[in-house]
């Protein structure tokens, strides 16, 4: 069943992306600077519930694709962050920070062990059904 129309779907993408750039563009304020990379663990895996859910995936190949993306979206973001420095000739943001990319990574592969379990327990009972 449809909650959501597909192209409604591409919109909320569009603009939850829009808003991620925007985001990770600015500097945190001076009290999250020390937890900077919780955050980034937290927001993806954020991200990925949100995207698998608003999908409403079952598919591994689906999970593994949004896990692709969002690592890709991360580290276009480091490197953008790291340019913006040249681009705007001032500090808007800190440097490519490879510590950034672990966190992210640790973010997707946490709900991605939460994703499996849900996905091998539903297959289980499934199969258990039949």
């Amino acid at each position: 069943m449809k909650i959501i129309s597909d192209k409604m779907k591409v919109l909320i993408v569009l603009a939850c992306t829009a808003f991620a750039v925007v985001g990770f563009m600015l500097k945190l304020p001076p009290p999250f600077r020390r937890i900077d990379q919780e955050l980034h663990a937290l927001f993806f895996f954020m991200a990925a519930a949100f995207f698998n859910i608003l999908f409403q995936n079952k598919k591994i190949s689906t999970h593994l694709l949004i896990f692709g993306m969002l690592f890709l979206f991360s580290t276009l973001i480091e490197f953008a962050q790291d340019y913006s420095n040249a681009f705007f000739h001032r500090r808007i943001h800190g440097n490519f920070d490879p510590e950034d990319l672990k966190f992210n990574l640790l973010g997707l592969f946490g709900f991605s062990a939460i994703w499996m379990l849900y996905y091998l327990g539903s297959e289980f009972l499934s199969n258990e059904d039949k």
